[in-house]
């Protein structure tokens, strides 16, 4: 019996699924997820999650070296060593290193998806690699943008449409919002920096002056590991 590809387009639509029954893959493209998956590829050995900026700053007094990232509406809290940029996450700052991770959209998503048989990241930069794995793993597959403060986005529905678009000949049973994600992205693949520009999210990051950081968001492949919640953290998929 084929499974189900589904698609939730906000995290405030996540009670209407049965989490438990699929695996999740939260998708925050501008720009948790991505700085995420880069993070991860370039050697962090774990990435843990928390919903609150007060659970981050928790941290330091633990006694490890943790890198504490906080960011809200765009920006990096004060009093964190950084936000969400992904240019934040290379091999010279965290390679080797654990970071807490607080963001406005995609650690909420998270941690209301976490009764979900499995969760993984995904981003354009792990696109391939990503799709690939969840069409090798024989379960139902949700996959959960982060959007606004629960508004739906476009750039998170456009990367679902892109992992649809990979995985829609495995005989997938698509929902109505998983069709429309597609069909987004039919419509914004040949120029997915153009159709994206006008976002309002990209909007609110050029205001701070960081659109650099959403070009680069858009970058397809360049990362091959798979972010997996194990416990509390996020870790390389094995």
């Amino acid at each position: 019996m084929p499974n189900n590809l589904h698609v939730c387009l906000s995290p405030a639509l996540i009670p209407l699924y049965a989490v438990e029954e699929y695996n999740v893959v939260i998708i925050d493209i501008f720009r948790a997820t991505s700085s995420i998956c880069y993070g991860i590829d370039n050697g962090a050995v774990a990435i843990i999650p928390v919903s609150e900026v007060e659970e981050c700053a928790a941290y330091r007094e633990k006694g490890l070296d943790y890198l504490l990232a906080a960011e809200r509406n765009g920006e990096v809290v004060s009093g964190f060593d950084f936000g969400n940029s992904p240019f934040s996450y290379t091999k010279e700052k965290v390679a080797g290193k654990t970071v807490v991770l607080t963001t406005t959209n995609g650690t909420h998503a998270l941690h209301l998806s976490r009764s979900a048989k499995k969760i993984v990241i995904g981003s354009f930069f792990n696109l391939t690699a990503l799709s690939n794995w969840l069409g090798q793993q024989n379960q139902n597959i949700l996959l959960v943008c982060a959007g606004w403060k629960n508004n739906f986005n476009l750039e998170d529905t456009v990367f679902a449409g892109a992992v649809i678009e990979r995985l829609k000949c495995n005989d997938f049973i698509l929902d109505d919002s998983a069709i429309a994600a597609n069909d987004l992205y039919q419509i914004a693949k040949n120029d997915l920096s153009g159709y994206l520009a006008k976002t309002s999210h990209s909007e609110r990051l050029k205001k701070l002056g960081i659109e650099k950081d959403i070009a680069f968001c858009l970058n397809i492949d360049i990362t091959t590991a798979i972010p997996v919640l194990q416990g509390e953290k996020l870790v390389k998929l094995k």
